[in-house]
C-alpha cells in the first residue's frame, strides 16, 4: 500500500541543501586538488575560497548516499501495486519536467558565460533533457547529474521486476545487496593495502560517478532503502534482517573508502575525521528506519495529513539539486562581480535558488505534466478507434466476378 512518509520529505531537502553547500562553498575550490575531470561551471565560477569553513563543508557529498537509500525506500513505495506502465509513466512525469527546466536554464547559463564553447553543450544538452548517461568519454552538462544515471539504472531494474511479475522488490533487494556488498568489500581491500595498485584503487573511484549506472558502489543503497520500506509494512525475518546489516555496512563501507580518498587528495582537510561522513550517513539511515518503524505501529489507522509546507520541502529538493551548481555559481559570479562580499553572495545565492524551485515545482512542473497527460491521453484515445473500412451502399449486393464463357 503507498503512503506518504512526511519525514523524509525535509530529510530529503536537508541532503540537497548539505550538497548544495558542498559544491558551492568546498568542491568549488578545494576540487581541483583531486585531479578528477572539471564541470563547465569552474569556466566561469567566482574565484572565491572558504577555507575556514571546511570542516563543515567538506562531508556535503554525503547527501548524495542519503539520496540513493530515500529514493530506494519512495520508489519501492511507488512500485508497490502499480503495473509496470503504471510505474514507468509514474517516473517519467516526475522526473522529465524539472530536468526539462533545469538543464535548459543550465544551457542559458552556459551560452551566456562560456560562449565560445557553445558547440560542447548540444550533446551534453540532449543526453541532460532524455536523461542518458553521458559513457565514461563524454561530459555531463552539470556535474551533478551523474547520480541521475544511477537513478535511472536503479528504476530501469524495478521496471524490469515489474514486468516479470515473478521477481519482486523483496529479490531486487536481496540481488543488489549481494552484488554491490561483494564490490564494496573488494574496495575495503583495496583500501586496506591488501592489494598494492595505485590503478586499482582509480578503478574503484571509476565505478562511483562514471561508471554509475553499473550500481556497483550504490547498490547497497537503494537496497537498504527497499529494505526500510519492507519493515514499514511487516516485520523482517531473521534473514532479512541480516541483509539489512550486510547493506548498511556496505553503503558505509562506500562512504568511508570515498571518504578516506578525498580527505587524502585535498590538503585543507588532510585532518579531518574519516568517519565523520559515515556517522552523518548513519544518522539519516536511523531517521528513515524510525520513520518505517512509526508506520508499521500506525497500520490500519488514519495518519494524519502531512503539513504542507514539508510536502513542499520535499518537492523543491530536485530542482534545487539540478540547479544550485551552475545556476548558483552563475548566481554568486554575478552578486560578486557587483562588489557583494563573498560568503554574502553565495548565502544570497542559495536563497534566491530556493524560491527560484519553489515557482519550479509548483508552477512550471505541473504544467508541463498536465500537458504530457493530455497529450498521453490524445494518443491513448486515438489508438481505440481503429479505422471503419467503408461497405457496400445499403441495397445494392456486390457485384460478382463475371464468369468466362
Amino acid at each position: 500500500m503507498k503512503h506518504h512518509f512526511s519525514l523524509l520529505d525535509p530529510l530529503r531537502f536537508g541532503a540537497a541543501l548539505a550538497v548544495a553547500v558542498f559544491h558551492l562553498m568546498f568542491y568549488s575550490w578545494a576540487g581541483a586538488s583531486i585531479g578528477a575531470p572539471q564541470g563547465f561551471e569552474t569556466s566561469f565560477a567566482a574565484d572565491i575560497q572558504f577555507p575556514n569553513a571546511a570542516p563543515f563543508t567538506w562531508f556535503g557529498w554525503v547527501g548524495v548516499e542519503i539520496f540513493f537509500v530515500i529514493s530506494g525506500f519512495v520508489i519501492a513505495n511507488s512500485a508497490s501495486n502499480s503495473s509496470p506502465k503504471e510505474f514507468l509513466l509514474g517516473r517519467a512525469l516526475r522526473l522529465y519536467p524539472a530536468v526539462w527546466v533545469a538543464s535548459t536554464l543550465s544551457l542559458l547559463v552556459l551560452l551566456f558565460f562560456v560562449r565560445e564553447k557553445a558547440s560542447e553543450f548540444i550533446v551534453p544538452y540532449i543526453h541532460a533533457m532524455l536523461l542518458l548517461p553521458k559513457g565514461i568519454k563524454g561530459q555531463w552538462l552539470d556535474a551533478v547529474y551523474w547520480t541521475l544515471a544511477a537513478e535511472m539504472a536503479f528504476y530501469g531494474l524495478v521496471f524490469c521486476s515489474l514486468l516479470t511479475k515473478k521477481v519482486t522488490l523483496r529479490h531486487l533487494a536481496w540481488g543488489l545487496t549481494i552484488y554491490s556488498a561483494v564490490f564494496n568489500a573488494f574496495c575495503m581491500v583495496v583500501l586496506s593495502g591488501a592489494l598494492e595498485s595505485d590503478l586499482l584503487y582509480w578503478v574503484v573511484l571509476m565505478f562511483r560517478v562514471p561508471g554509475a549506472t553499473w550500481l556497483l558502489n550504490h547498490g547497497c543503497f537503494f537496497a537498504l532503502g527497499i529494505w526500510l520500506f519492507i519493515s514499514a509494512n511487516r516485520t523482517l525475518t531473521s534473514c532479512e534482517r541480516v541483509a539489512v546489516v550486510v547493506a548498511f555496512l556496505s553503503g558505509a563501507a562506500e562512504v568511508y573508502y570515498f571518504s578516506h580518498f578525498i580527505v587524502n587528495a585535498i590538503p585543507a582537510i588532510s585532518d579531518q575525521p574519516l568517519l565523520l561522513p559515515v556517522f552523518v550517513w548513519a544518522a539519516a539511515v536511523l531517521l528513515i528506519a524510525y520513520a518505517a518503524n512509526n508506520a508499521r505501529r500506525a497500520a490500519g489507522a488514519a495518519s494524519p495529513e502531512a503539513p504542507a509546507y514539508l510536502r513542499t520541502l520535499g518537492l523543491i529538493t530536485y530542482p534545487l539539486y539540478l540547479t544550485h551548481n551552475l545556476t548558483g555559481t552563475a548566481l554568486i559570479r554575478i552578486l560578486t562581480d557587483a562588489g557583494m562580499d563573498d560568503s554574502l553572495a553565495l548565502w544570497l545565492s542559495l536563497a534566491m535558488l530556493v524560491p527560484l524551485c519553489w515557482f519550479i515545482c509548483a508552477k512550471v512542473e505541473p504544467a508541463i505534466r498536465a500537458l504530457l497527460k493530455s497529450i498521453i491521453s490524445s494518443i491513448r484515445e486515438r489508438s481505440r478507434i481503429a479505422p471503419v473500412l467503408p461497405g457496400p451502399l445499403p441495397g445494392l449486393r456486390p457485384s460478382l466476378p463475371m464468369q468466362a464463357k
